[in-house]
């Protein structure tokens, strides 16, 4: 069953693929046996994780009685793409139970795919502009108080959640429910006009969604860390806000990457080796396989998020504690106003 694994993180792969390769030529690997069994238990666990993580980042965020700074808008709306993402998993761990039997119908084969392109796509983008923003920030300082405004930091998020659904539209549009009765399967899959267009349109969310980014995701970092170990002493400890929102930032970056580059990696040899009309069992198999890996090594990274905001990010940590002082203070209040209205009641009677 190996040929109806998805070499892109959605559940699905094309109808070319499906199509193209028979079982009896391509015998399953001993590795789909451990993915079949391993690999809904890690999805729904990472579901619970993440669901929890990143609904407390959300909510240390939402309730803080301060305004976030420009970082903190980044890596909030950060957290809620990670959390579309892990709300879309379960459908995605109960269709490998069913070893990619698509259960749920036309309307949600389109859209939980959309949810978890829409978490890759986003995610990169929303690294992009904090990589920016750090960049202006400790390169740029002159410049930095008029551009690190938070009305364009919400201008920035709005766009990234645009361009995300923008490149969703092509999975969107020609995502499909069919039988294939070789493989006895009902399978939510793409089915592309033509396989030109498939490679085309592969190839062109590759390019926006993994290249592009990288390159400024990559100048910006290292203008950031010169920036870093250029800066006189005294700056940095008047800095020191800034420069503790770069440290966790720089690691964010470095989980994602650790995290989504390999399954970017294989997702653009899969594109090449198309494009080169390479094919053979072991290639596909392979391919297949690396894919699965690297996107649950993707999925990780959803969990991953809240726990550095927490270990790395002190300023995280004092708003996790000043948002429970909150509530400390709300109860004591809420505790001595029903005492004092018992004490009326009782002095009344």
């Amino acid at each position: 069953m190996a040929l109806l694994s998805t070499r892109m993180p959605d559940l699905t792969t094309t109808a070319e693929s499906l199509n193209s390769t028979n079982s009896s030529d391509c015998p399953d690997s001993n590795a789909w046996d451990a993915l079949y069994s391993n690999g809904p238990f890690y999805i729904l666990l990472i579901t619970v994780l993440g669901i929890v993580f990143n609904l407390f980042v959300l909510m240390v965020f939402c309730l803080h009685k301060k305004a976030c700074t420009v970082a903190e808008i980044y890596l909030s709306n950060l957290a809620a793409a990670d959390l579309l993402l892990v709300s879309c998993l379960p459908f995605w761990a109960v269709n490998f139970l069913n070893k990619f039997n698509w259960p749920f119908g036309l309307f949600l084969c389109k859209v939980v795919n959309m949810g978890i392109k829409m978490n890759v796509y986003c995610s990169i983008y929303f690294l992009v502009v904090v990589s920016i923003d750090r960049y202006v920030a400790l390169v740029h300082t002159m410049s930095h108080g008029r551009l690190r405004r938070t009305k364009y930091a919400k201008l920035s998020v709005v766009l990234v959640w645009c361009f995300g659904f923008l490149l969703t539209i092509p999975g969107l549009v020609f995502r499909s429910i069919d039988y294939f009765p070789e493989h006895d399967v009902t399978a939510c899959f793409l089915r592309y006009p033509s396989p030109s267009v498939g490679l085309f349109l592969d190839g062109l969310l590759v390019f926006l969604s993994f290249i592009i980014p990288m390159i400024i995701i990559s100048f910006c970092t290292y203008k950031i860390i010169q920036a870093l170990k250029n800066q006189p002493m005294e700056r940095f400890n008047a800095e020191k806000t800034e420069n503790k929102a770069t440290v966790l930032i720089l690691v964010v970056l470095l989980a994602f990457l650790i995290c989504w580059v390999p399954f970017h990696l294989i997702t653009t040899v899969d594109v090449f080796l198309r494009a080169a009309e390479v094919h053979g069992c072991d290639i596909t198999t392979a391919l297949d396989i690396c894919n699965q890996i690297f996107t649950y090594l993707g999925f990780f990274n959803s969990v991953l998020n809240p726990i550095l905001y927490v270990i790395v990010g002190k300023n995280f940590r004092k708003k996790i504690r000043e948002v429970f002082r909150q509530f400390r203070q709300r109860k004591k209040a809420a505790d001595s106003t029903r005492s004092h209205l018992s004490s009326t009641q009782k002095t009344t009677v």
